[in-house]
C-alpha cells in the first residue's frame, strides 16, 4: 500500500547492528540471532537486504566499534549505506538505493530502538514507504541512569505504538521474527504480533 509509484518490492533494512551500537544492548545475543534468521530467510526468498552503518566520534569509520557484528556479514552486492545521523535517510544514499531496487516496503530491524530505529521508521513512513518493525529484532542500551525507562520498556512501547501506525496509503505494523512475511503488506493498525558487501557512501 505504499504511496510510492512503481515500487512493488520489499527490502529487509538492518540498522546499525555494529559492535559499538549493540555491545551493551538489552538481549543483545537474542536480537542478533533473530536478525541473522531474518537475513538468511530474506536471501533465500531473493528479498534485498540493505545494511545501514553509522559512523561518528564514538564509532569512527574503520574502527572495531564501527564494524558490523561478527554474527552478521553483508554479502557481495548487498548495499551498505553509511550514515552520520540517526535517520538512515538523512544525508545518505538510502533513498537512491531503495529506488533502484524498486522497494516501497521496508522490514526494519536493528539498533538502537529509541534513536536510529525510531527515526528511520518515521522517516520512511513520511516518505511514503510501508514500514514493518520486527518486534523482537531491535534493541537499545540501558539509559536509566539518564532518566530513561528500562530498555525492555522502551522496546515494548515502541512496538505498541508502531503496531497502530497508520496514514493514507501507508501501513506500519509489527511482527515477530518467525511471523514476518516478506511478500505481504505491513500489518493493518491494531493487529497483534503472531517472523563481502557493496558500500554506498553516505555523503
Amino acid at each position: 500500500m505504499t504511496t510510492l509509484e512503481n515500487r512493488p518490492n520489499t527490502a529487509l533494512l538492518i540498522v546499525d547492528v555494529q559492535n559499538g551500537a549493540v555491545s551493551a544492548a538489552h538481549a543483545r545475543d537474542a536480537v542478533v540471532a533473530n536478525i541473522a534468521a531474518l537475513v538468511e530467510r530474506a536471501r533465500r526468498e531473493a528479498v534485498p537486504v540493505v545494511w545501514v552503518q553509522h559512523s561518528d566520534e564514538e564509532m569512527p569509520e574503520g574502527s572495531e566499534a564501527w564494524r558490523i557484528v561478527a554474527e552478521l556479514a553483508p554479502r557481495a552486492g548487498e548495499p551498505v549505506v553509511g550514515k552520520h545521523y540517526g535517520d538512515s535517510f538523512e544525508d545518505t544514499a538510502l533513498e537512491a538505493v531503495l529506488a533502484d531496487l524498486k522497494v516501497g516496503r521496508l522490514v526494519v530491524a536493528g539498533a538502537q530502538t529509541d534513536m536510529c530505529v525510531r527515526s528511520t521508521l518515521h522517516s520512511a513512513f513520511f516518505r511514503g514507504y510501508d514500514a514493518l518493525l520486527v518486534s523482537d529484532a531491535h534493541t537499545t542500551d540501558d539509559l536509566t541512569s539518564r532518566g530513561a525507562p528500562r530498555p525492555e520498556q522502551v522496546i515494548a512501547h515502541t512496538n505498541l505504538y508502531w503496531t497502530h501506525q497508520a496514514a493514507p496509503g501507508r501501513t506500519g505494523g509489527t511482527a515477530r521474527t518467525e511471523a514476518v512475511d516478506f511478500g505481504a503488506p505491513a500489518r493493518e493498525p491494531g493487529s497483534q504480533d503472531p517472523e563481502g558487501a557493496a558500500t554506498v557512501s553516505g555523503v
